[in-house]
């Protein structure tokens, strides 16, 4: 039993004193620090590498982080180094950084039957990125449940691919593997150094792997309030159109759905335009195989990471399009990173009201409030900063061409996982900056973006400063 002066008592107490005086973000940020450096031990140790040997502390902090950060990045080749223990580890580490590790900690507490407390409920919502507490618990519980329903399609899905090929158990193996990758947007495939690419005319694989990647980009609350607005209408009168029910979707979903289909439809065009002569991508494939591969370079830089032809051989253009898109990224409240598409959206708006002459921000019928804008605005400017300074240092310390280090950085910052192949090649300091950027960008939508939020200050009100203008543009 411990006593209030016994050693135990007084560090549980401390623990206890110094968690109460954390910040909601400041835990998510220990918490995924905590399972990246559990990662990177298990991953040093011998049994996880093929060759029975330990992996160098870098190798496994770099795997460890790219996996929990669902980013894809690999110093290794994943199929050939890392064992089936080492794969697993790596597996676990994406679904947890997928999730979310607090909303797998939730998840304990409801399979144990635990009460969640406030302070872990403030958390959640911290991870999750809701405004508000309530239903929070119960949200969670549906992001759990649907999540692993979605991996479990996904995985029977891509059995029709992989079990034919490797067998029932391997190719079940191969199946899971890449469903919970693809879903959590990580990236990380077992197929060999040339990703997807074998299977760049399979129908099943092609569809299901975009499916997933876009599901899970799309965002939890999307998720739900798609699920009950569908509901609704098929509940409904004839008189109730598909119009109308897309107008009792929240302003958020909207934006999300508009921006998401725009750049699907907007990248697939332009990769395929772009790419049709290039003999060394789409140039030397069918017609079937073009509209698929287009159909992928539109869906996997949402920071997803695969690619079913290499990606080192789009054309310039092309390259840039890809940057463009990485560094957009996914929704909030999803498994991907970027600014995210409403962020970039509401800029967007921003712009074209103010060159309309408007005063407010309005789509849909509805005024997007000033404190959102100016959020927006403080994520792509922090957001521009981390990738301009890691790429200065990266210039610093490494030999590869300017395209490559802005390829390879906005692919880390926005949690992507393409590259032009110089990942392997990069030196242990390079390593090192990539490993923090891509940390960056997975807390950034999770973190960043809501300890930026223009909280009421308690001087609202009794303190007004001078208005003046200043000279812009």
């Amino acid at each position: 039993m411990k006593t209030q002066n016994t050693p135990g008592f007084l560090k549980t107490r401390q623990a206890l004193v110094i968690s109460k005086h954390l910040d909601p973000s400041q835990i998510l940020v220990i918490g995924f620090l905590v399972v990246i450096l559990v990662g990177t031990i298990l991953l040093m140790l011998p049994i996880s590498s093929n060759a029975g040997e330990s992996t160098s502390f870098i190798n496994a902090f770099f795997t460890a982080t790219s996996a929990v950060c669902v980013t894809g990045l690999a110093v290794v080749n994943t199929l050939a180094y890392w064992s089936t223990f080492g794969k697993v580890v790596i597996l676990i580490c994406i679904q947890i950084g997928g999730l979310g590790f607090m909303t797998l900690v939730s998840a304990l507490f409801l399979v144990a039957r635990k009460r969640i407390s406030l302070k872990n409920r403030l958390i959640m919502q911290e991870a999750l990125n809701q405004d508000k507490t309530a239903g929070i618990v119960r949200f969670t519980k549906n992001i759990i449940i649907g999540t692993f329903l979605v991996e479990a399609i996904g995985a029977l899905l891509l059995a029709v691919v992989f079990v034919p090929e490797h067998g029932f158990l391997k190719g079940m193996g191969y199946a899971v593997f890449h469903s919970i990758s693809a879903f959590c947007n990580a990236g990380f495939d077992i197929v060999g150094d040339n990703s997807l690419t074998p299977y760049v005319g399979n129908t099943m694989l092609n569809f299901t792997v975009m499916g997933l990647i876009v599901l899970g980009g799309l965002g939890f609350s999307v998720w739900l309030d798609t699920y009950k607005t569908i509901k609704l209408k098929l509940k409904s009168s004839e008189n109730f159109t598909w119009k109308q029910a897309f107008y009792k979707l929240t302003l958020h979903t909207k934006l999300v759905w508009v921006i998401t289909l725009a750049l699907l439809i907007i990248g697939f065009v332009f990769f395929f335009v772009a790419e049709l002569n290039n003999m060394n991508t789409l140039g030397d494939l069918s017609f079937k195989e073009k509209i698929y591969a287009a159909m992928f370079l539109s869906v996997t830089p949402r920071t997803a990471g695969f690619n079913t032809i290499t990606t080192s051989e789009l054309t310039t253009a092309s390259k840039i399009m890809t940057m463009l898109m990485m560094f957009i990224g996914g929704s909030p409240a999803g498994t991907a990173g970027g600014i995210k598409t409403v962020t970039a959206g509401v800029l967007m708006l921003c712009a074209i009201c103010t060159i309309r002459g408007k005063q407010h921000t309005v789509i849909f019928k509805k005024k997007i409030p000033f404190q959102i804008i100016a959020r927006s605005m403080a994520i792509i400017m922090i957001a521009i900063g981390v990738v301009i300074s890691v790429l200065m240092v990266l210039s610093f310390t490494e030999s590869a061409s300017f395209m490559e280090l802005v390829f390879e950085v906005i692919s880390a910052f926005g949690t992507v996982g393409l590259s032009l192949g110089i990942t392997s090649n990069l030196t242990f300091i390079g390593k090192l900056i990539i490993i923090v950027t891509m940390f960056i960008g997975r807390l950034g939508p999770i973190t960043m973006a809501v300890a930026l939020m223009i909280k009421q200050s308690k001087d609202k009100g009794t303190i007004q400063y001078a208005e003046e203008r200043v000279l812009v543009g």
